[in-house]
């Protein structure tokens, strides 16, 4: 079985990844595996439907649930097995105990990640888990999902927890086993649309305002089969569910009546190139603005070559050079005197010159001395208390914030930054970090969705270089290394490069951004 297994997923690693839904027809065809079918499509991945259960279903009732044998389940999955093995595996509708230890014993022998929808209830009001099949929810499931997309009536049935808040819920379900959690609040009510993630790599609440109609039958599914598509196609668990909510959002708008009751949502592909569906991700329990704020006061219209430098001295050669926008970028440890001198330094010479000069990570010395911004690491804005942040936010400090992953940029957002940072457009050794790289593809997609000006980062060491990256249209192009010793002729030559790559072609847009965390 396992040999047979692994020469299957030799072959799978050159076609479309493939996930598995174990999961209820509807025979209405709205949610249930008719639903999964429409989100795989919609990412562009190929589904293998699994029939857990038969439902005599339409949109205003569901008169009958008819569970298939075990041996059934069983020989669905074995066939697969041999010839269609999965890179994520999603659960929906298990209308007996005996399938979920079926499943668990599947996710053990697959190890791929396990998302888990708790198909516990119809829309209809229809009850589809008893006591026990909760209880074996909890001992079998909860324990192996990579990701688990309760909505707040199921997270409070597996929990057994009536009165906790959503982020308590939350925390009960990771206590668990759950790796990551998304608690939907589509049925929540309010302005909008508010779901709780929290994840190894992000929490808060991921928002968009709630779209008004009465056909949203299946939103649950498709959600869930979206996020388990994403993770198929690479992507974490949080920008899983970022994509998730996007797609499951363009759904919505796809929602048509069929019948007496609510029509069915229609993921269609086409939903991550719309900038109006890239939720807002808050930075705590707070949730997000209902919409994203507006830009700036004052933005900095920033200039096509944005350098790094990293020290005062060396601010006062590239300004002479003709850096039009610069950064100062101070790692080596010094004392807090020494610090606030050189700072000094270079904010007065930038002012002078009229040249943008955005302090890394000192925000509160930038903002004592006159500086006209900060540019900040988003783990940087975490450690803040939110009094601290929301005074930041609030200061005349132009702030830009660096974003190397979906659910970044959907955080970075909430905030308004002057920029967003993309970043590493190639492999850096400036400092280490995690992220692959997110190549010219994601670079184009950033300045297509960040609805602020965006910054090309990371690993820009050759005019060509800085070329490719200016024609995906940031409004800046980074350099560090590249500039040199002696500025002049690098810079000249770099700012010759970037209006080339300008003046070019367009670089294509990309239908979904590749993932940039393994």
């Amino acid at each position: 079985m396992r040999d047979r297994w692994f020469a299957a997923q030799r072959v799978s690693t050159m076609k479309s990844p493939i996930i598995w839904s174990i999961a209820g027809t509807d025979s209405g065809g709205g949610a249930g595996l008719a639903a999964d079918q429409r989100a795989a499509d919609a990412l562009g991945v190929h589904l293998a439907p699994v029939v857990a259960a038969v439902t005599a279903q339409n949109t205003v009732a569901v008169p009958r649930i008819e569970a298939v044998s075990t041996a059934l389940l069983e020989a669905q999955l074995d066939a697969l097995a041999g010839d269609l093995p999965p890179r994520a595996l999603k659960t929906g509708l298990l209308a007996s105990t005996a399938h979920v230890h079926t499943v668990a014993r599947w996710a053990d022998r697959l190890g791929v990640p396990l998302v888990v929808d708790p198909v516990l209830r119809a829309s209809t009001g229809t009850a589809f888990a008893d006591a026990d099949i909760l209880a074996a929810y909890r001992t079998e499931l909860l324990p192996r999902a990579a990701l688990i997309t309760p909505n707040v009536a199921e997270a409070r049935a597996l929990t057994g927890l009536t009165d906790a808040s959503v982020p308590e819920l939350a925390q009960a379900l990771h206590a668990a086993g759950a790796q990551a959690v998304c608690i939907t609040g589509g049925d929540s009510g309010g302005d909008q649309a508010l779901d709780w993630l929290s994840t190894p790599h992000a929490q808060g609440w991921l928002a968009l305002p709630r779209l008004p109609t009465p056909h949203h039958h299946g939103t649950g599914c498709t959600f869930a089969s979206s996020a388990a598509a994403a993770m198929a196609l690479g992507f974490v668990a949080a920008d899983a569910c970022v994509l998730a909510k996007m797609a499951t959002s363009w759904a919505l708008r796809q929602a048509r009546a069929i019948g007496q009751g609510a029509g069915p949502v229609i993921a269609q592909a086409g939903f991550a190139t719309r900038p109006e569906l890239l939720p807002l991700l808050s930075w705590d329990a707070a949730p997000p603005p209902s919409a994203p704020p507006s830009a700036p006061p004052r933005p900095t219209a920033l200039g096509a070559l944005y350098g790094i430098v990293d020290s005062a001295q060396r601010v006062r050669q590239a300004i002479a050079a003709g850096v039009p926008t610069l950064q100062l970028r101070i790692k080596t440890p010094v004392n807090p005197e020494a610090l606030r001198t050189e700072l000094a330094q270079a904010i007065a010479t930038a002012r002078a010159a009229g040249v943008p000069l955005f302090i890394n990570d000192h925000w509160r010395d930038a903002l004592a001395l006159g500086a006209h911004g900060v540019h900040l690491g988003q783990e940087d804005v975490l450690a803040l208390a939110p009094t601290d942040r929301a005074a930041l936010a609030a200061s005349p400090l132009e702030l830009g914030l660096s974003s190397h992953s979906l659910w970044e940029l959907a955080r970075a957002r909430s905030l308004a930054p002057a920029y967003v940072a993309c970043g590493p457009v190639w492999p850096t050794l400036t400092k280490a970090m995690p992220w692959q790289p997110q190549g010219l593809d994601n670079l184009a997609w950033w300045v297509q969705m960040a609805g602020v000006p965006v910054v090309a980062i990371g690993g820009i060491l050759t005019p060509a270089q800085a070329q490719a990256a200016a024609a995906c249209g940031p409004a800046s192009v980074c350099v560090v290394r590249g500039l040199g010793r002696d500025m002049a002729g690098p810079v000249a030559t770099f700012q010759a490069a970037i209006a080339a790559g300008r003046a070019g072609a367009a670089a294509p847009i990309p239908t979904l951004p590749h993932a940039s965390l393994g």
